[in-house]
């Protein structure tokens, strides 16, 4: 019994290490090539992605629901200090807040299609709740012609 035992071991053995090198080389060719960080976005630049509606509860607010909206965009690198956000490539994912209804009402209307805005202030996302992973406070959209 234990001789079989040690026979199949010892086959089990071989076959791992002939299989091995076969199992590493395709892991590295298939392996992604490092990502770069992404073009930085600065205060008066353009920001385009497409645009999701979010369904959060304001924590400051009673628990109240609130809409938030989001661009979904390239990788971005931020200014200084904010940087990459703690990302490799930085921030793919924007919060928009609207600085009224106003504006709020304005990018009701624009869910689900590919927008631009300009960016007049930008941030990593810091508070808890944020569903982005950058924050820009203060924007304008941008009619396309």
């Amino acid at each position: 019994m234990t001789k079989l035992f040690a026979t199949r071991l010892a086959l089990v053995a071989t076959m791992m290490l002939l299989a091995s090198p076969a199992i590493s080389a395709q892991q590295d060719d298939g392996a992604p090539p490092p990502s770069k960080p992404g073009k930085p976005i600065n205060a008066g630049e353009v920001l385009s992605g497409e645009l999701n509606a979010l369904k959060v509860r304001d924590v400051k607010n009673a628990g109240k629901r609130v809409a938030t909206y989001q661009i979904t965009s390239e990788p971005r690198r931020l200014p200084p200090p904010n940087g990459l956000c703690n990302l490799e490539t930085g921030p793919e994912t924007f919060q928009l807040v609207p600085s009224g209804d106003a504006q709020a009402a304005q990018l009701k209307t624009f869910v689900g299609k590919e927008i631009s805005v300009k960016v007049d202030e930008v941030a990593c996302a810091s508070d808890p709740g944020q569903m982005s992973e950058a924050v820009i406070t203060k924007w304008s959209l941008i009619k396309k012609q």
